[in-house]
């Protein structure tokens, strides 16, 4: 048995040949979104927030869930594309990297999505400040649809960076 393992020909594994990327994807105003799928944690419904005051407007307030206090975060206010609305359908998706755990203003949940590697490409150039938040931009197969895939580590990071002073 030993020697049959070894004289076999090494077959690549379909993983090798495609390989894929599992995101969550979710909207906020007219933009998707996508984070690594070992990035989220949950998606909650949203619920009560509470104002801070002196802190960045993309910082909605904090969120408590299952004890722990959490920062509300607006992407589109972050990335300066407009202002989150919160309503009844709106939802928070816990998101973290590293020791970094916040609440990301969701207006609706696409869901889990495989991509092939292959469909995602390099952020257009702009702004670097928004750039590092970015790992690249996913092609859909939907017309007019792209899925701009963040990255949780840099976003976390930027956006406590920003309203915490040093």
């Amino acid at each position: 048995m030993q020697r049959a393992l070894q004289a076999a020909p090494e077959r690549p594994s379909a993983v090798e040949t495609v390989p894929e990327i599992e995101l969550f994807c979710f909207r906020t105003g007219e933009l998707h979104f996508g984070f690594a799928s070992e990035n989220v944690l949950e998606v909650v419904r949203a619920g009560p927030l509470t104002a801070l005051p002196k802190v960045p407007t993309f910082i909605l307030g904090v969120y408590a869930h299952r004890g722990q206090v959490l920062p509300v975060i607006g992407l589109l206010r972050f990335l300066s594309k407009g202002e989150e609305q919160i309503g009844s359908k709106t939802r928070f998706v816990i998101a973290a990297s590293g020791k970094y755990v916040a609440a990301i203003v969701a207006d609706a949940v696409i869901g889990m999505r495989r991509y092939p590697r292959a469909q995602i490409d390099p952020i257009p150039l702009g702004s670097a400040e928004v750039e590092k938040h970015f790992a690249g931009v996913v092609r859909t197969d939907r017309p007019g649809e792209a899925i701009l895939l963040l990255d949780a580590g840099q976003l976390l990071q930027g956006a406590r960076g920003r309203a915490v002073p040093k």
